[in-house]
C-alpha cells in the first residue's frame, strides 16, 4: 500500500509580490527551497493564513537571496502582499518507509530568509 505523506514546508512565509498577468505558479527565493527541498516545478499547495484560501500550483525558481514569495496569475485574486502563507508538498511512499519519514521543514524569518538553526 502506497500513501501520501508530507514531504515539504515552508511555514509562515509572507508574500511579497502577486502578479495577476502571469501564467501562474508561485515563485520562491531557492534559499527557501533548498532547506524545504522543493524544486522548480513541483506541485505545491499554498494555504493562506490570513484568509484561509487553499490553492494548488507549481514551483518557479526565484532571485536567491531575495525573500520572494510571488503569486503569480489567477491566484493573485485570492492571496496578497503582506499575507502569511504556508507552502507545502506531498509524496508517495509505501506505508512502512511513510511510518520512518521525517519531512523538511523551512521557517522563515519576517523577511521570508530560512532561519538558522
Amino acid at each position: 500500500m502506497t500513501i501520501q505523506i508530507l514531504k515539504s514546508k515552508i511555514h509562515r512565509a509572507r508574500i511579497t509580490q502577486a502578479e495577476l498577468n502571469y501564467v501562474g505558479s508561485i515563485t520562491i527565493d531557492p534559499e527557501l527551497m533548498e532547506v524545504a527541498n522543493l524544486i522548480e516545478g513541483e506541485k505545491v499547495h499554498v494555504l493562506n493564513v490570513n484568509n484561509g484560501e487553499r490553492l494548488e500550483t507549481y514551483v518557479i525558481t526565484g532571485k536567491r537571496g531575495s525573500g520572494e514569495i510571488c503569486i503569480n496569475g489567477p491566484a493573485a485574486r485570492k492571496m496578497y502582499v503582506g499575507d502569511l502563507v504556508i507552502i507545502v508538498s506531498f509524496a508517495v511512499m509505501d506505508f512502512e518507509e511513510a511510518k520512518t519519514f521525517k519531512p523538511w521543514i523551512c521557517f522563515p524569518d519576517p523577511e521570508n530568509h530560512p532561519i538558522k538553526s
